[in-house]
């Protein structure tokens, strides 16, 4: 089984930047994808962005131009390097992995953007 574990989320001013990173450990073969999705209070799960072994990215509607996912096979990690942040980025940011049978969650980590 795979555990994620995030880090990087806070506290920023609207305009600013922030880098989330996220590393998978445990047990398991391989991954084939991992990424982010987010929730802000009373809204519904949202998609972020997601970087495949392979290296094909793709990001959600409202975050393209200003997010960028990166990945370390190596190390089993990826990084959320966001800029131009808005207030309406505020969330809790969740790490993803998908493996060949499953989808694995971490924990969240918050993202407050102050106007």
């Amino acid at each position: 089984q795979v555990q994620l574990v995030e880090s990087g989320g806070g506290l920023v001013q609207a305009g600013g930047s922030l880098r989330l990173s996220c590393v998978a450990s445990g047990s398991f073969f391989s991954i084939n994808a991992m990424g982010w999705y987010r929730q802000a209070p009373g809204k519904e799960r949202e998609f972020v962005a997601r970087i495949t072994k392979d290296g094909i990215l793709s990001y959600g509607d409202s975050v393209k131009g200003r997010f960028t996912i990166s990945g370390d096979n190596a190390k089993n990690t990826n990084y959320l390097q966001m800029n131009s942040l808005k207030p309406e980025d505020t969330a809790v940011y969740y790490c993803i992995a998908d493996l060949h049978e499953y989808r694995a969650w971490g924990q969240g980590t918050q993202v407050t953007v102050s106007s």
